[in-house]
């Protein structure tokens, strides 16, 4: 049974970011020059007619756009329900919990990784991952989402006794080591590792590919559209990269040209794309119970590492960049 939109309503309002909303409210007011009054029943009533968010309305820019093109937009609620249609609750937990997804996972990596408890009784190990040829090390907490709760340490600064207290105080209960990324991604942006999200459906026993994104950092260890980065859609079929970063702030123009490195955005190619593809591909069939899933792959000098899964993949990283409602893309697998 549906959760009725009218009690999306209120979630959205519990968690509203109203920093967000009232900057979007005064640039949809400026750039229309419709009230803030107008602009807020029509929201509200989008939410109930077209299954989006509050802040949905903003970022698919339904204030600029007519009944018909709303209608192709997959917001919030509609994802939500997509996606625990696809990927039921039971089978989530290997792509959710990231300690049991590198375990679960094991053979698509080549980077070393262990859970706290693990170092605690075993410093040998734990030797052995601050030696780890990048120097880096990168802190988790194993159900964070988004980027949230995501360190990269520089293993010189800490012992292995400090280390250890120190993930404890900021309760992270993983460690990875730092992925280095191939020398053309590192070109575009060195400040985080650029990831492509390649989005999979699963349907009748069969891969489909709804489309990749790339991801690129702005001044940012971390490379998600949330935390102020770009997005690039991928040509799935030559790993292209197809148009300039978007932004999902909306108050901020597309970037031909990286704004910090200067390096050109669209017709960039991206290394080993075949062998990225066959990852996803791979990945899909080893938890076919997640029938939707987002991968998040980084790209290195020896071909594509495997970084996450995500059950609850990104409605504006997969629509924004190609500037397209892609409703219809899900509508198919129902």
């Amino acid at each position: 049974m549906k959760t009725p939109r009218i009690i999306y309503l209120f979630y959205y309002l519990k968690k509203l970011d109203w920093k967000k909303f009232r900057l979007f409210l005064n640039y949809a007011s400026d750039r229309t020059a419709r009230s803030k009054g107008s602009l807020l029943l029509d929201n509200f009533k989008s939410v109930l007619v077209y299954n989006i968010s509050i802040l949905d309305y903003f970022y698919f820019r339904f204030f600029e756009k007519t009944k018909s093109e709303r209608r192709n937009w997959a917001g919030t609620g509609y994802l939500y329900e997509y996606q625990l249609k696809m990927n039921p609750r039971q089978a989530r937990m290997v792509l959710e919990d990231k300690i049991q997804f590198l375990q679960h996972f094991g053979p698509f990596f080549r980077r070393q990784y262990s859970d706290i408890q693990t170092v605690k009784s075993d410093p040998d190990l734990l030797k052995q991952l601050m030696e780890n040829p990048s120097g880096r090390l990168v802190l988790k907490g194993s159900r964070g989402q988004v980027g949230a709760e995501v360190e990269v340490i520089a293993c010189k600064d800490f012992s292995p006794s400090d280390l250890i207290d120190y993930m404890v105080e900021k309760d992270y209960d993983l460690l990875e080591e730092y992925v280095v990324q191939h020398q053309s991604v590192m070109a575009l942006s060195p400040s985080g590792l650029n990831t492509v999200r390649v989005f999979t459906q699963i349907h009748q026993g069969e891969i489909h590919f709804l489309g990749a994104r790339f991801r690129i950092s702005v001044n940012s260890p971390v490379d998600n559209m949330g935390a102020g980065n770009l997005a690039a859609p991928v040509d799935i079929s030559s790993g292209r990269l197809s148009a300039p970063g978007v932004y999902s702030d909306i108050t901020k123009g597309d970037e031909a040209i990286h704004p910090v490195t200067g390096q050109v955005i669209e017709g960039q190619v991206l290394p080993f794309w075949e062998e990225v593809i066959d990852l996803a591909r791979r990945a899909a069939l080893h938890a076919p119970a997640n029938r939707s899933v987002g991968w998040d792959i980084a790209i290195t000098e020896e071909g594509p590492e495997l970084i996450e899964g995500n059950h609850n993949w990104c409605k504006l990283l997969w629509q924004l960049p190609v500037k397209q409602g892609l409703k219809y893309e899900l509508e198919r697998y129902l």
